[in-house]
Order: structure tokens, then C-alpha cells, then sequence
């Protein structure tokens, strides 16, 4: 019976105390933020960035590695990873201060995921279609980017929020050409 009455007590504790907590925070107006959902997806080391003197042996190659690859779905693969580590430069020359490198840098990114795109595309239309996981890697790739020149925008300095919106339109343009695949 002790034990009972007990349990019953607790019981009715907990069912006052939740009530009147809820109050008291209406009451006062204190308000649960909660965090805006950021895009869970990595981004490569970017290695060399673009203010280095030694970047153009760093595109050569890529340009080489680029050439004497054939298959359509590998190179949209390379052009994704091309792609995200210019975000990751992007987003290091930002911390530096360079601006201007940081949206030249994030357009170039962009380009390469909009051919990483076409060639999806272009793939799907000879026959060959991409994973699926893939294709959702690539979503993530885009989100992930429309997330960081998001925050670019808020924290660039002023005169520069023209060639962050046309970034935004780029990667609209990608998202919108996925969803169309």
C-alpha cells in the first residue's frame, strides 16, 4: 500500500509539474529556438589553394586527369569532387579575407557541379544511367553549397552580395536540373 501511494504522488507530481512549466515559459516569454538543420556532408581537404604560386601545377593536373578520362558517369564524379574542393578553397580563402578569390574560386565550383550535371544527363540519355546514391550525392553536394553561400552572404563584406546572388542562381539552376533528371 506504501509502495501505492508512493508511485501515485510521483505521478501526480509529474503531471502538475509539466503543466506549470509550460506556463510559466508562456507566461514569460521565453522561446525554444531551434537551431537552423545545416546539411550534413563533407567536404574534401582542398589541398593548394589559389593564392599559392604553385596552384597551376594543382590545375594542370586536374586538367590532365580530366582529358584521359572518357566514361561520362566518372567524370561527373571527378567534376563533383572538383567541385567540392573549390567550395573548401572557397571557404578557406573567406577565413583569409580575399574576397574576390573566394567568389571566383566558388563560381568555378559551381560550373564544375553544373557539368557534373550535364554529363549525368548526357549519360542518361545514351543509356547509362547513374546510381541513385550518387544523384543523392550530388543533392547533398548542392545544398551543401547553397548552405555556405548563404553564410558567405551574411558574413562578406557589402558590394559583394551581386555575385553571391548570381552564385544562389547557379545553384539553383543545378538543383533544378537534378530534380528534371
Amino acid at each position: 500500500m506504501k509502495n501505492f501511494v508512493r508511485y501515485s504522488l510521483v505521478f501526480l507530481f509529474i503531471l502538475l509539474l509539466i503543466p506549470t512549466m509550460y506556463f510559466v515559459m508562456e507566461t514569460s516569454g521565453a522561446t525554444i529556438e531551434t537551431p537552423q538543420e545545416k546539411v550534413v556532408y563533407t567536404l574534401p581537404y582542398p589541398g593548394i589553394l589559389p593564392d599559392h604560386p604553385l596552384y597551376f601545377i594543382k590545375i594542370l593536373r586536374d586538367r590532365v586527369n580530366e582529358f584521359i578520362t572518357r566514361d561520362n558517369l566518372k567524370k561527373a564524379e571527378i567534376y563533383l569532387l572538383y567541385s567540392d574542393k573549390r567550395v573548401a578553397m572557397a571557404i578557406a580563402l573567406a577565413k583569409k579575407g580575399k574576397t574576390t578569390l573566394t567568389i571566383n574560386t566558388f563560381s568555378k565550383a559551381e560550373k564544375y557541379l553544373q557539368k557534373a550535371v550535364f554529363l549525368l544527363k548526357e549519360a542518361k540519355n545514351q543509356g547509362s544511367s547513374a546510381p541513385s546514391s550518387f544523384v543523392e550525392t550530388i543533392k547533398l553536394a548542392t545544398a551543401k553549397h547553397k548552405e555556405l553561400i548563404n553564410e558567405l552572404m551574411k558574413t562578406s563584406p557589402q558590394g559583394y552580395s551581386d555575385s553571391l546572388s548570381q552564385l544562389l542562381i547557379l545553384n539553383d539552376q543545378v538543383r533544378f536540373a537534378l530534380e528534371n533528371l
